[in-house]
């Protein structure tokens, strides 16, 4: 199923689920490579999609996809003229004598997909059971009720967007949800004025382009509705958080999740120092969390180390994906996130980075994250991406990505940084001033593509 952020997502999401059907939800970012791979996969019967989407608005892809998966017999379209597949046809004449047929509680709802920045997304099952939880729970720690008036403007089938609370925490809670195509501040603005949110979700480089934008037109009076922003998906830098009640004039609750279970909230009642500086606390008392070395030792608190989870609501391994989960989880079944984290003696979690993103420069490591929290203190920096690029006597060097509010010098930057105080090896060996940086379909920096970039640089000169 590939709808973007329409009221017939949700429709077509608890129909297939009363007729126990388990869909993959698919991103409407996604194109023909995730697509074809999802396929794959499951073997679908029936493909549920978008005419507005450029994979669907001709037959072509939809003719090559029935011819790789035989199981396929039908499609279902939205904004479709064929009245035989249009979605919107069956949806307005409802089954009158239509009979409930749902899959047991502990059997797949549906099928999330991973966050990972590289390669397809591998698909995850989620239960009725486990899903449910999480929605349960995390409507009672950010208080969703039936007043909670919710703006989603990320992928509203992204696990982020769906379940914390997410769209359908809002409709647990008797609320309402108002959907945006984009983040964007001219988009989402006059919708909180008018609907009057006070709750919505973003991710860090939306909030950093909502500052920008208040600040370019000195005003946040269209937000005053808005009470609680929660933010998540990435690493929000302290800098970055701090502004947040200061200039958008909310409340700032930082989500650190999965689709793949275990979610963290910091709590409405916390803090300052917890609510910038860290991810928050698991929200089930049973989870499991700990911090693991490079041999899967566990290490003391406040130390830096690999996440490791389990719990009632996290999942057991990816759909299809033996040797992928035979990495992926110990022997004990607790499963490795690829999340670099410390967990502070009071339980509260501060996220530091993915070990994809850790950067050896001649047996020097750098957290990638590090140099571009401390390049977003800066306040003409917009937002800071750092990624490896080869080098022939170091293994790698680093290259930072910035997109500043006026054009910056390299020496400028260096300077800036040698000021706070880092060491030298940590100090980027390359920066690119760019105009923005390049997102997955999830909202993240998309630094597999600032690789690429950069190492096709490299080879031209």
């Amino acid at each position: 199923m590939q709808l973007g952020n329409v009221a017939e997502l949700y429709i077509t999401l608890f129909a297939l689920l009363k007729i126990g059907v388990a869909p993959v939800n698919a991103l409407f970012s996604h194109q023909r490579t995730e697509m074809e791979a999802y396929a794959r996969q499951i073997e679908p019967a029936v493909v549920i999609a978008d005419r507005k989407h450029n994979l669907f608005a001709h037959d072509d892809f939809l003719d090559a996809l029935c011819q790789q998966n035989p199981s396929l017999r039908m499609a279902v379209l939205l904004n479709e003229n064929d009245r035989e597949r249009s979605l919107s046809a069956l949806i307005g004449e409802p089954e009158e004598n239509f009979v409930a047929t749902p899959s047991a509680a502990d059997e797949v709802a549906f099928f999330q997909l991973s966050g990972g920045s590289t390669g397809t997304p591998k698909l995850i099952p989620r239960t009725h059971n486990d899903y449910y939880y999480s929605i349960r729970r995390s409507v009672e720690i950010c208080r969703f009720d039936a007043n909670t008036r919710f703006l989603c403007a990320i992928p509203a089938a992204h696990n982020y967007a769906l379940s914390s609370p997410g769209s359908l925490g809002v409709f647990y809670g008797g609320g309402r949800v108002v959907l945006a195509n984009d983040p964007s501040a001219t988009l989402c603005f006059p919708l909180i004025e008018r609907h009057q949110i006070n709750v919505t979700a973003l991710v860090p480089p939306a909030v950093s382009l909502w500052l920008q934008a208040i600040g370019e037109w000195g005003s946040n009076k269209s937000l005053e509705s808005l009470e609680l922003l929660q933010v998540g998906g990435a690493r929000l830098s302290e800098a970055l958080a701090a502004r947040i009640p200061a200039e958008i004039g909310c409340q700032l609750q930082q989500v650190f999740g999965m689709a793949e279970g275990l979610v963290n909230y910091t709590r409405l009642d916390d803090d300052n120092e917890h609510i910038f500086k860290t991810q928050g606390v698991p929200m089930c008392p049973d989870d499991e969390v700990w911090v693991a070395d490079e041999n899967g030792n566990a290490l003391p608190h406040g130390e830096v180390g690999r996440l490791m989870t389990r719990g009632p609501y996290t999942f057991r391994g990816y759909y299809r994906s033996p040797e992928h989960n035979a990495s992926a989880f110990d022997a004990n079944g607790f499963y490795c996130s690829g999340d670099l984290i410390s967990i502070a003696e009071d339980g509260y979690i501060t996220v530091q980075g993915r070990e994809k993103d850790q950067i050896n420069r001649g047996g020097e490591k750098i957290a990638a994250e590090e140099i571009e929290n401390l390049l977003l203190r800066h306040e003409e920096i917009v937002h800071a991406a750092l990624v490896s690029m080869e080098d022939s006597l170091l293994g790698e060097k680093s290259c930072a990505f910035i997109v500043g509010l006026r054009p910056f010098r390299a020496v400028e930057i260096r300077r800036y940084l040698r000021e706070l105080g880092i060491a030298d090896f940590k100090l980027p060996d390359r920066i690119e001033i760019v105009e923005n940086l390049p997102l997955t379909a999830v909202g993240k920096v998309d630094k597999k593509r600032l690789r690429q970039l950069i190492a096709d640089k490299q080879l031209a000169s």
